[in-house]
């Protein structure tokens, strides 16, 4: 058993329009972050984790969620499986929102795309 309080999250950004806090366990198969998005995220194209798997749940807040092919509305209580290698971008207002990656995210397979 492990437990991060939430004092001990690491605070980041990913973009002045995508702060996060980051839970990680030191498990190589999995951890949790926060993510506050205010606007499009990434500015321009996509973004993609060429590793793992993003299980995503709606805090707060609603938007939509755009990858090559197709869209999706979301909002509080939502929850969106993102795979490997799937390209999208966030464009919302604000939404609060957990994101748990499987292998665990680290920042070299966080890739923008234009």
């Amino acid at each position: 058993m492990k437990i991060i309080k939430n004092s001990e999250g690491i605070k980041g950004a990913n973009s002045d329009k995508c702060k996060t806090i980051e839970y990680s366990f030191g498990d190589k198969d999995i951890d949790l972050g926060l993510a506050i998005i205010t606007g499009r995220y990434p500015e321009k194209g996509f973004c993609i984790n060429t590793i793992s798997k993003e299980l995503i749940y709606v805090l707060e807040g609603s938007g939509k969620l755009y990858f090559e092919d197709k869209s999706i509305e979301f909002s509080r209580g939502d929850s969106i499986l993102i795979d490997k290698n799937e390209k999208y971008y966030w464009k919302t207002e604000y939404c609060k929102v957990s994101m748990t990656c499987t292998p665990a995210w680290c920042q070299e397979q966080h890739k923008l795309i234009d």
